[in-house]
């Protein structure tokens, strides 16, 4: 039998159409129909084994379940390092004297270690696995933050800052494929959503700490970076409990070891010869980026870019200049840890909304929707100025914007083969992170030159422009198995 790409028809009990089925031409009816009822029954072959293409079509039980829920572990500790800074700027910016161009060349640093982290962990996880990248991820972002605590140094400071930023993002660019390579065709998007939105709670979560334990003391703000330390319980976790992808596997040709991860996980003894079979031969990364830019990925490459460069420092002048911006606008630390402390409550919200909404339309159509409303909540946000009004638009455009990103986190993810999945989106999400850098130093000269409302104008457009080629060009990818969209 070999693998084609044509989903078979299905009876009433079948869980979903968009698994890769053996499918052989050659037979008769009446033996192709019995193959087919035995596929959908999940009745094994003469051999005693399911073909099955991964996990599509297969419930999620508990120990699949864990695997998960362990990730949403790392995301939640991996978060509490990406946000605190926004909230501890205005304490360590008085501890230190510090001026809104020192904050500047702090996160400009940070940014640029998210962008190596892109790049890097998008290679990196391509060429080592999943799995390893994941962990030893973890364990940069969670010495760095301890190291960012305990020092009196601004230059180390900022280094220490920039290797946090690098370990977060080789994180979460790698943990973007895996979620996608681990989860059935049909849930993808809602575990993309369920991961973030349990893991994004760490926003709120340091919010309050940041609430409750910086005006306790000038220096107090170091306890925030040593509780990020706490990010090495995943690791350990992790040693134990965190399995490789079966698809990385079977791409470098270890289809007995991918068998086992999936029997572990299913319950089902599954068979992957036939998904073997569909594996391209091994590319370098310089292999990668140019194949992005072929005819055949050339129109989604770009795209993508237009969309990364636009929202993500739109998503990220929020997430890390807020707090300080309303400090400027005239509200108290106090005040401002408030309100943030509620906004914040917004991004794990955001990630849930994501979960419901991230399957339907294609993947396309929620995106551009979420578009729409962050453009006008960030305008609405800019224009406000009571601080009750300001709380409630920040809550809603950080809902949205959390949303936004982890559609389009999924959405890059389907849009590559498993040889290209990783390095491509380590690129996008590098790039990403570059154009933030790039941003970094602008951002008080347009508060400065247009005050707060222009700086939220600007991210209402940032927000509006990748819509209309999104709409033009994106193309629909949920509910498709990977291979399909290939």
């Amino acid at each position: 039998m070999r693998l084609g790409t044509e989903p078979l028809m299905q009876n009433n009990d079948q869980v979903g159409d968009c698994r890769l089925l053996p499918h052989d031409q050659t037979t008769t009816p009446r033996r192709d129909d019995i193959m087919k009822d035995k596929l959908n029954d999940n009745i094994p072959d003469r051999r005693g084994r399911f073909a099955n293409n991964y996990f599509d079509g297969l419930p999620v039980r508990g120990v699949h379940r864990l695997l998960f829920f362990l990730i949403m572990a790392a995301y939640f500790f991996e978060q509490f390092d990406n946000w605190n800074f926004g909230f501890i700027a205005p304490s360590l910016t008085h501890s230190w004297n510090l001026k809104p161009a020192d904050i500047a060349t702090i996160l400009f640093w940070y940014f640029i270690g998210m962008t190596s982290g892109g790049f890097l962990g998008g290679v990196v996880s391509d060429f080592i696995g999943r799995r390893k990248t994941f962990l030893i991820s973890i364990v940069i972002f969670s010495i760095s933050s301890i190291i960012t605590g305990y020092t009196d140094n601004f230059v180390v400071f900022t280094l220490f800052r920039a290797l946090t930023g690098f370990g977060v993002f080789c994180m979460m660019v790698t943990s973007q494929a895996y979620i996608a390579e681990m989860a059935p065709c049909e849930s993808r998007g809602m575990w993309q959503g369920r991961v973030a939105a349990i893991g994004f709670c760490a926003v709120p979560v340091v919010a309050l700490i940041c609430r409750l334990v910086i005006p306790m003391d000038p220096e107090a703000w170091r306890w925030i970076f040593y509780a990020g330390g706490f990010g090495l319980i995943a690791f350990i976790l992790g040693l134990k409990y965190l399995k490789e992808s079966p698809r990385w596997l079977v791409s470098h040709g270890r289809v007995q070891e991918a068998e086992e991860i999936v029997r572990y996980l299913t319950g089902k003894d599954i068979d992957l010869s036939d998904a073997a079979k569909l594996v391209q031969p091994k590319i370098s990364v310089m292999e990668v980026l140019t194949g992005m830019f072929t005819k055949k990925y050339i129109g989604r490459t770009l795209l993508l870019m237009l969309i990364f460069v636009c929202i993500t420092p739109a998503g990220f002048l929020l997430t890390t200049w807020t707090t300080q911006l309303l400090n400027m606008f005239g509200f108290t630390v106090h005040e401002t840890l408030t309100a943030m402390t509620v906004i914040s409550i917004g991004v794990p919200f955001g990630c849930f909304i994501n979960s419901l909404v991230s399957d339907k339309g294609g993947r396309k159509t929620p995106m551009i929707v979420l578009m729409l409303l962050a453009a006008i909540f960030a305008f609405t946000f800019g224009n406000m100025k009571s601080l009750v009004l300001l709380t409630v638009a920040g809550f809603i455009i950080t809902s949205v914007n959390m949303a936004l990103s982890f559609s389009l986190f999924s959405y890059t993810a389907e849009s590559y083969p498993t040889r290209m999945r990783n390095t491509a989106t380590g690129f996008h999400n590098g790039l990403a992170r570059l154009s933030v850098s790039a941003s970094q130093p602008l951002i008080p000269l347009i508060y400065h030159a247009f005050g707060f409302m222009g700086v939220f104008t600007s991210v209402a457009i940032l927000f509006f422009l990748p819509m209309i080629p999104l709409i033009l060009w994106g193309r629909r990818t949920s509910g498709k198995s990977l291979e399909e969209i290939e």
